[in-house]
């Protein structure tokens, strides 16, 4: 399927300024261009177009809201300037299994000041001696490469983060449901007390009783020990 018949059926009757999110990974684009997005994705924050035949981003259009953008597996060996003219907030950029070769190709990532994130798998370029030093030192904005801080850090895993966010969501508020369970059953139970003793008097003369079996019981108890001890002195 090419692109632009997938980004069609990825908007499901949707206007473009309705989108965040787009994934067109595996489509086709004929001549190796960005087809089918226009300037209308207004809102769009995420962009995965991984494995579509991509060897130009010219046609990229102005996407000012975009921070993550999946383009691995394509045939990009430069043309990366069009990313800070059009994508001027991308925090995350995924190159890996590209043909970028020298690292003068990535000179023109220098103007997205926000870049936090860049991978770069299976490009030539990370055979380069002192590749990662050479990288961070072109890029200082870029605090993770290829996964790893300078100090060998793993970056923390944003999917991870994002399936728990939507745990909580889904869980909803705790502890007022809790709360609010204990108040009813509290009713329930002061209801149930007042209906078995719907007058103090009974109540505090049950109580008495109670207290009299018991003090009795008691009584027995002691006074069947004293004879237990009669029977052992006599023996």
């Amino acid at each position: 399927m090419d692109m632009k018949k997938r980004i069609t059926l990825e908007l499901r009757n949707r206007s473009p300024a309705e989108i965040v999110e787009l994934v067109v990974d595996n489509s086709r684009s004929a001549d190796g261009e960005v087809e089918g997005l226009t300037d209308e994705f207004t809102e769009l924050e995420f962009l995965s177009v991984v494995n579509v035949g991509l060897s130009s981003l010219a046609k990229l259009p102005s996407l000012p809201k975009l921070r993550k953008l999946e383009l691995s597996d394509n045939n990009l060996s430069g043309s990366l300037e069009t990313l800070a003219q059009k994508c001027p907030n991308l925090t995350y950029l995924n190159l890996s299994g590209n043909k970028i070769k020298e690292l003068s190709t990535l000179e023109a990532l220098q103007n997205l000041k926000s870049l936090q994130s860049l991978d770069l798998f299976n490009c030539e370029i990370t055979s380069l001696e002192d590749y990662r030093e050479s990288v961070f030192e072109l890029l200082p904005q870029v605090t993770y490469l290829d996964g790893f801080d300078q100090e060998d850090n793993e970056a923390p895993d944003s999917e991870a983060d994002d399936e728990d966010e939507d745990g909580e969501d889904r869980a909803g508020p705790t502890g007022d449901y809790g709360e609010e369970d204990d108040e009813e059953e509290d009713e329930d139970g002061s209801e149930g007390r007042e209906e078995d003793y719907e007058d103090e008097d009974d109540y505090a003369e049950e109580e008495e009783e109670k207290e009299g079996v018991k003090g009795e019981k008691r009584k027995r108890d002691v006074d069947d020990e004293g004879e237990e001890d009669d029977e052992d002195e006599d023996n």
